[in-house]
């Protein structure tokens, strides 16, 4: 096991009703910046309970909406102005992850003085980011609970993500029943999402971390026992419970800690999602197929202990374990109404060569690991997919 440290501050406030409580966890004579994305809330009722909680507390509070799924830089930097010219201290995140990267960029450039595109490209760390707070709709992403964020710019074409510890919520609201008005379409999403967050830190190579081996394999295991559930009409409490849970549990750094990580699906996928618009997701079900077939060899212990620990493939050659862990992946994928690889989605036939060019152009190569994927192993990894 590697050497590590591990802070998570992140206060989470779990299960139906929990919204009425948020008004208790934001200072008393804050001045709160609530942001949300497309409006969902109002028709849910989320918005109600935000709106009621915050008054409750006797908290003002300005509302900001329009935060797009993969966020966009130019509708943010309008909320920071919002939040200047209102003189707004304490930023408050109700939605998916999406709406909470989005926040995290709001509250750290909020006092920051130089160019807020430089946080995200990492030329800057913010240096006094606004308390934020989170009312999660939408499990997936694990926001919630970690330092990341990702954020789109639609005049530069980027897609990048960024990370500081300032950025930390101080509390996670997490109500399952926020996820009742959710689309199949973005429950089926956050499985995948999940699952794939915790192949990044798992799939890898062996490195004498059972006990991170053991709760990334829980998580995954989890996910596919649930994943039936999570996706029924009419839902199912203790399924969407037990999914927002896995969806926070993959990306809050616990499974990370000590061990190698990958992020190449990620990475790709980003550029992906960038080039064409499709569903950060669905990028990574696409992808994820093409760097098994490439790193297969790289990562073949972890693949036969994924193999026998998720799928319970403990016959047979070892090629062909991995081949059936591999198949049964991609129907799990699927079976949430995911395609799995690249050729369930339209994409131009010059993507490969595209990302491989943006990723070098960045500084984002080598990819993997052991950092031995360079621009032609990003194009043989979606050629595969």
């Amino acid at each position: 096991m590697e050497n590590f440290v591990f802070h998570n501050p992140v206060k989470v406030i779990f299960g139906k009703g929990q919204i009425a409580s948020l008004g208790r966890e934001i200072p008393k004579g804050s001045r709160v910046l609530f942001a949300y994305g497309g409006g969902s809330i109002k028709a849910n009722g989320v918005h109600a309970q935000v709106v009621a909680a915050l008054t409750q507390a006797g908290l003002a509070f300005k509302e900001f909406a329009g935060i797009e799924p993969n966020p966009r830089y130019e509708t943010l930097m309008k909320a920071v102005a919002l939040a200047r010219a209102e003189k707004l201290d304490f930023v408050l995140a109700v939605g998916g992850g999406s709406v909470v990267d989005g926040c995290k960029l709001v509250a750290a450039a909020i006092d920051f003085a130089g160019d807020s595109w430089d946080i995200v490209r990492r030329r800057a760390a913010p240096t006094a980011a606004k308390p934020l707070g989170v009312v999660l709709t939408l499990p997936a992403t694990g926001s919630e609970m970690n330092l990341f964020s990702v954020i789109s710019r639609e005049e530069t074409g980027e897609k990048l993500g960024w990370g500081h510890p300032s950025v930390m919520p101080r509390f996670s609201v997490l109500d399952p029943e926020t996820t009742y008005s959710l689309p199949a379409r973005q429950v089926g999403n956050g499985i995948v999402d999940a699952f794939v967050h915790v192949l990044e830190q798992y799939l890898t190579y062996p490195a004498e971390a059972p006990l991170q081996d053991r709760l990334a394999e829980s998580v995954l295991a989890t996910l596919v026992e649930i994943a039936p559930a999570a996706m029924a009409t009419p839902p199912d409490y203790q399924a969407r419970a037990n999914l927002m849970w896995c969806a926070t549990m993959a990306l809050n750094g616990l499974i990370g800690q000590g061990v190698p990580q990958d992020w190449t699906t990620h990475m790709i996928g980003h550029e992906l999602t960038a080039l064409t618009g499709i569903d950060h997701a669905r990028t990574l079900a696409a992808v994820w197929p093409g760097v098994v077939v490439v790193q297969r060899e790289a990562k073949r212990a972890k693949l036969l202990q994924f193999a026998e620990r998720v799928w319970g493939l403990t016959e047979g050659p070892e090629e062909e374990r991995i081949d059936q862990a591999v198949i049964m992946t991609r129907r799990f994928f699927e079976s949430v109404g995911v395609p799995a690889g690249l050729g369930g989605y339209e994409v131009p036939a010059d993507v490969p060569e595209a990302i491989a060019a943006r990723l070098a152009q960045r500084g984002g190569l080598p990819l993997g690991e052991r950092g031995d994927l360079d621009a032609d192993g990003v194009r043989r990894i979606l050629e595969a997919a």
